[in-house]
């Protein structure tokens, strides 16, 4: 039994401080308002939580009425990834798309848009970007949600993405620290391992957190995998030599480390969330995110006796829990104080980047008679989630009436997709055709039958175009979906 330097009371306040939970609700539970009154200064917001604009900003006012320095957490990357838009899909193209066009400018404007947008709504601080190098092609969970394949450029992007989004007043998170752009596993279902050189890790894949850090990210966020080029025993979330010797000391990042979700398989099944939790901040870890699976005052209240237990028994040292905390209350204080960018809303900024980032291929015609779209939808990654709309469909409903549409999945003919659209012409919508073979073998069997079928691939764009007319949008944003379909019926 170690002796505490400060009391008990002190101590739960510290384990309440560096949890990030959710909740359950459009409003706040009665359990969470209590426990913001006892310490807890962090709550992290899911697609569960937004019905509105206005409904999220007295949500928010609601947790500032209990402490005005309270982060407000949410993944807002854009594009494939919205909580504020869950029910309707994004207004913003995600990182594949600002990729792309290759604009830093138009990066950054994208970035301050969608800032000033979460903090009109209270919201100060946004896990992303990600600033994860999509090297592996078959990545299951990264994909359209990088900005691309080359170092560099995605160093350029996160750093600009980053001033843009912080000039509104919201800190940035960059993630997911080391680098998960060259797994074939997602860490939502396992724990995903990288057998990179120490050599190729820190020219690729720290390049853009580097970029990030230099740009004046206010927050990393750790990733739950295995680089057993940097720690051949703990994943990066657990590991001292990763957070600590690597970002801490070598890269010299000052600000609030944030772990990935806990409840993630790579995590809550091989060490278990309380042990996870204890370990992580031991690693230099400053705030636990849970809250995406869990999401009730039992789990808050499991995780803070686990870290007060930890520094009574002496496994976690209490300076360092009170470091983490400290680091908490530092952020929520620069977001209260933070200046929010000037000038008018750009309203149209992501279709206008959507429009950009569309690359046309063949010489067919446009449609212009309804048209019957086949959608080729595998299992969403739970980052996406399978709740948010995606597609070509809708618009090309609006623009096109009669258009009619069809979702398909492993396991269909090109037979059944003819049969369904009859004498209409096909829109094809695939999301990383490079990745399912079934999606593969469809598309092959309807090209052979109906040559003027159209392909739009809303995913990363790596087989070779195909079709009386390819549109690769680089993202299923719906303003990816709006510009696809603008192409497609337009002159």
């Amino acid at each position: 039994m170690t002796t505490l330097a400060r009391g008990t009371d002190t101590l739960t306040r510290d384990a309440l401080a560096v949890l990030q939970p959710g909740f359950v609700g459009t409003s706040a539970p009665d359990w969470l308002l209590r426990r913001i009154g006892e310490g807890l200064h962090s709550v992290g917001l899911f697609g569960r939580n937004i019905h509105s604009p206005e409904q999220l900003a007295a949500l928010t006012a609601q947790l500032r009425a209990e402490r005005d320095g309270v982060l407000v957490a949410i993944d807002e990357e854009g594009g494939d990834v919205t909580r504020l838009e869950v029910r309707t899909g994004s207004s913003f193209p995600g990182n594949h798309a600002l990729g792309a066009v290759d604009d830093d400018v138009l990066t950054h404007d994208v970035a301050a848009e969608l800032g000033r947008r979460l903090a009109a709504c209270g919201v100060n601080l946004n896990w992303a970007p990600s600033a994860d190098v999509n090297s592996n092609a078959d990545n299951p969970v990264i994909g359209v949600r990088s900005f691309g394949a080359d170092p560099a450029a995605v160093a350029r992007h996160t750093a600009a993405y980053v001033r843009g989004l912080q000039s509104s007043g919201v800190a940035a998170c960059t993630k997911h620290f080391p680098g998960h752009g060259d797994t074939s596993v997602d860490s939502h279902h396992a724990l995903p391992r990288i057998d990179a050189s120490p050599e190729v890790l820190r020219e690729r894949e720290l390049a853009p957190f580097r970029a990030a850090i230099a740009a004046g990210t206010k927050a990393v966020m750790s990733a739950h995998i295995l680089l057993p080029a940097l720690d051949a025993d703990l994943p990066a979330t657990l590991s001292h030599r990763i957070l600590t010797g690597l970002l801490r000391e070598e890269l010299g990042f000052d600000g609030l480390i944030v772990t990935d979700g806990m409840e993630m398989q790579a995590i809550s099944a091989t060490y278990g969330i309380e042990r996870g939790s204890v370990l992580a901040i031991a690693a230099g870890a400053d705030a636990i995110c849970v809250g995406g699976g869990l999401a009730d005052d039992d789990t808050v209240v499991r995780l803070r006796d686990a870290l007060v237990e930890a520094v009574l028994s002496g496994e976690l040292a209490e300076e360092r829990l009170a470091d983490a905390a400290a680091r908490v209350r530092t952020l929520g204080e620069w977001t209260a104080a933070s200046v929010r960018g000037e000038g008018a809303p750009r309203t149209d900024i992501g279709l206008v980047a959507a429009r950009r980032a569309l690359k046309v291929t063949g010489s067919g015609p446009r449609l212009d008679a309804p048209a019957y779209v086949a959608a080729f939808t595998p299992m969403a990654n739970i980052a996406v989630g399978d709740e948010t709309p995606w597609g070509v469909a809708a618009e090309l409903g609006r623009m096109l009436p009669g258009t009619e549409t069809g979702s398909y999945g492993d396991g269909v003919s090109a037979g059944e997709v003819l049969a369904a659209a009859g004498t209409r012409r096909v829109v094809a919508v695939v999301r990383d055709e490079h990745r399912h073979p079934w999606m593969s073998a469809a598309l092959d069997g309807l090209l052979a039958a109906r040559p003027d079928t159209v392909v739009v691939e809303m995913g990363v764009p790596q087989s070779a175009p195909r079709g009386a007319l390819h549109v690769a949008t680089y993202g299923a944003a719906r303003v990816c979906g709006v510009a696809a379909a603008e192409v497609l019926t337009g002159p």
